[in-house]
């Protein structure tokens, strides 16, 4: 009687193999499981020889698919989707609160409007600890890179149960002493850079700036602030950013203003248990403000 056979791949190699497939190069998905690159090459050479089979075409600068890696991903990819599912099942069904529960929020609101109030829900539940992202990309709740996401787009995602919590309201700031030393011909702006060049509050920046020029371009929002407060341009900040600092005035833009919706996101397998509804409740009265 011939025994029965192991499966010859190791998971985590798949999972790097999936990363990479995804993600579309060794940094991307280096990036995205925090590891080095040189992890993710060696995790996809031990796949190969797992497996026998050739995944990759290895070029100077990129790793290309080829048509067995294709196929293999694809698997892999409905592998990955499954494990999740079975963590989010997992974890939908505790009932206590000690694990922790990470939320993906942008940066200054992660910074400003969360972070300050963290002791608050600490007091109401000794027992919650909470793991802060603040990022610009939307993690992907599916994937389990975080519990709960603070987004300023809706989610469309049919997985995701997400509510409206507030209205993010944009205006322009300067130093009161660069307003008073220049015409508003000569006025400049900060920006931000490429990733975010599309967002709305940039569009609508650009659109006023009416061709004077860019004379900063930066990825985040306290960059912006700091450089307006120091006379280097205007910037399109928050309200709430702008208004509380007295180092700044705010620039009259004829009433044309503009605003993003605040949406609170969790995956529907999340939603009941115990630990994340009371995060999501904290969240709402983080911006009880801006509603």
């Amino acid at each position: 009687m011939s025994e029965t056979s192991e499966p010859g791949a190791d998971w985590q190699d798949l999972r790097h193999f999936a990363a990479l497939a995804r993600e579309g190069s060794l940094s991307a998905a280096a990036r995205h499981l925090k590891v080095d690159h040189a992890t993710v090459a060696r995790r996809i050479a031990a796949l190969e020889t797992a497996l026998g089979l050739k995944l990759v075409d290895r070029r100077a600068r990129a790793y290309l698919l080829t048509a067995e890696g294709r196929r293999i991903a694809a698997i892999a990819e409905r592998m990955e989707t499954t494990a999740f599912e079975l963590d989010r099942a997992a974890r939908g069904s505790q009932t206590g609160l000690a694990d922790p529960v990470t939320v993906s929020a942008p940066p200054t609101l992660a910074a400003t409007l969360i972070a300050p109030r963290l002791a608050a829900l600490y007091a109401a539940h000794p027992g919650i600890r909470v793991k802060l992202i603040g990022e610009k990309r939307s993690a992907s709740l599916s994937r389990r890179e975080a519990d709960i996401a603070v987004r300023l787009n809706r989610p469309e995602e049919k997985s995701l149960v997400a509510r409206r919590i507030g209205r993010l309201e944009f205006a322009l700031f300067a130093s009161p002493g660069y307003l008073e030393s220049r015409a508003p011909a000569d006025y400049g702006f900060i920006a931000y850079d490429d990733p975010m060049d599309q967002s709305p509050q940039q569009v609508w920046l650009r659109a006023f700036a009416q061709g004077r020029p860019v004379v900063l371009r930066a990825s985040d929002l306290e960059v912006h602030r700091e450089a307006a407060k120091s006379g280097v341009g205007i910037a399109a900040l928050p309200r709430f950013f702008g208004e509380s600092d007295p180092g700044l005035r705010r620039l009259e833009t004829g009433g044309k203003g503009i605003s993003r919706e605040i949406w609170l996101a969790v995956h529907k397998d999340l939603r009941r248990a115990p630990v994340v509804r009371a995060t999501l409740d904290f969240l709402v009265g983080c911006f009880e403000a801006l509603r």
